[in-house]
């Protein structure tokens, strides 16, 4: 066997494996959620939801910028997982995501948002856990000091802290 063949063998071969590997599922928390994602979504694991624990969350890729914040008096460390990276972990579709606080605060964010900017959301600050009292446990935030169109109203408005649950519209 030739090096073309060989390749072209190793490529069908490894092809193969992932079309006969089945997709994983978004398994269902083992402890309290504090995440719902719910509407156009292809991926669930509670009925018609998808939901998320903190060890879910920390299981996605994680992320860290540092910005200056209208909340905080100097620039903040924030962690966590891409929006994007929560949407495609539930295979979200869709134009619009509605966000919910934990005391029915919402606000609507564009998806292009979360692939155009690099939206956090955020599980730590200063490699800390975030308690509630504090804005936490999960924190959508912008990286503002990118650019200075996220340094409006527009997009702290979107930074919506005690996140917990998101619907895909």
């Amino acid at each position: 066997m030739n090096r073309r063949n060989c390749l072209n063998f190793a490529t069908t071969l490894f092809c193969s494996a992932l079309l006969a590997t089945p997709a994983l599922a978004l398994e269902a928390p083992k402890e309290r959620p504090i995440l719902t994602v719910s509407g156009a979504i292809a991926e669930k694991n509670a009925g018609d939801k998808a939901r998320f624990d903190m060890k879910m969350i920390e299981a996605l890729p994680q992320h860290s910028f540092t910005t200056s914040t209208p909340w905080y008096d100097k620039p903040v460390k924030f962690t966590g997982p891409l929006l994007s990276d929560v949407l495609a972990a539930v295979k979200a579709s869709g134009t619009s995501i509605s966000a919910v606080a934990i005391n029915d605060y919402k606000i609507s964010i564009p998806m292009a948002d979360a692939a155009d900017h690099g939206v956090l959301v955020a599980r730590l600050i200063n490699d800390q856990p975030i308690p509630v009292r504090e804005k936490g446990p999960l924190f959508v935030v912008y990286p503002f000091d990118k650019s200075a169109e996220l340094r409006t109203s527009k997009f702290y408005e979107r930074s919506i802290w005690q996140l917990k649950a998101l619907e895909v519209k």
